[in-house]
């Protein structure tokens, strides 16, 4: 493929799709590390109430209300599971599941009570993404990355899901050494003073936040990959976790690049005559290299006897 047809048909989505992996997969290894990975899963079906509620409100279906009514639906889903979790002393899985079940039934019953069912809300395009239409349209090849009139013209969820990306690496570098003391040693934290309940609180609105920027491009099964499978598979190659979260990102860009390019081509390949989802293929290639690092990652066997420990 030519910069001609790259760069318009192809290298936003790509970039957005690595920045989305990048983005759930930094606060991820946290969350892997503290058992509570499956907020990414509990988020995704949060967000349809706050959809709901955004479109009640403006009575228009656009982005930023959308976004702004699913992130404000997600940070009280994060409050309520730690709430739950901390108050009914339960296992956060437990917490997450009450939450966001009821969650998610209280946005179809607002669907269904307001009559916006009839509306075209995206709900399904925020669970299965839309990265293959993110086209730049004003692109005529690589001199458009320096043209001022071009940029203009890019599509909005690719300066959307940078700043998500930047606002998760400051958050990360900020407050390294309190996360990863927290992360392993919560009660050695409380004794030097560090606040642990809100720096949990931080990181899982941090996690949310970035999940919710995603949403809207590549849809909640790469969020929900990305939370898991990059950081589960780092897990495996190394016992630093400086040296996991190098790992995490090379597995999400990877996952991101591969999958893109297997998505469009890669049914050709075989003989196909039609592309298959973007999103589907890079959870897969997600899941095909945790499987592979579970199988011949360095330090499968050390994590397999701590879980079953």
């Amino acid at each position: 493929m030519s910069g001609e047809e790259f760069v318009p048909l192809s290298l936003t989505p790509l970039l957005i799709g690595v920045f989305a992996a990048i983005a759930c997969a930094l606060p991820g290894n946290f969350l892997v590390l503290r058992k509570q990975a499956l907020i990414g899963d509990a988020i995704s079906h949060v967000v349809l109430p706050g959809i709901v509620v955004a479109f009640l409100l403006t009575g228009a279906i656009s982005t930023w209300p959308m976004m702004l009514g699913a992130a404000g639906a997600a940070v009280v889903a994060v409050i309520l599971i730690e709430a739950i979790r901390r108050l009914g002393q339960i296992e956060p899985g437990a917490a997450m599941g009450v939450v966001f079940t009821t969650m998610f039934a209280a946005g179809v019953l607002l669907l269904e009570q307001t009559d916006t069912s009839t509306v075209h809300l995206d709900v399904e395009h925020a669970l299965y993404g839309n990265l293959e239409s993110l086209i730049w349209l004003d692109a005529t090849g690589w001199s458009s990355v320096l043209d001022i009139e071009a940029l203009v013209g890019l599509p909005p969820e690719l300066p959307r899901i940078a700043l998500t990306l930047v606002g998760v690496i400051l958050f990360t570098w900020l407050f390294w050494r309190p996360l990863k003391i927290s992360t392993f040693d919560e009660g050695f934290a409380r004794t030097i003073g560090i606040r642990t309940g809100v720096l949990g609180m931080a990181l899982v609105i941090t996690a949310a936040i970035a999940a919710v920027a995603a949403f809207d491009a590549v849809g909640s099964i790469i969020v929900i990959a990305m939370f898991i499978c990059p950081p589960a598979a780092a897990r495996m190659m190394t016992n630093r976790l400086e040296t996991q979260i190098a790992w995490s990102v090379v597995f999400a860009i990877i996952s991101a690049v591969s999958g893109y390019v297997l998505a469009g081509y890669g049914p050709l390949w075989l003989g196909g005559a039609d592309a298959v989802s973007a999103a589907g293929m890079i959870a897969t290639m997600s899941g095909l290299i945790l499987a592979l690092a579970a199988l011949f990652g360095p330090c499968r066997v050390r994590v397999g006897v701590q879980n079953s420990a």
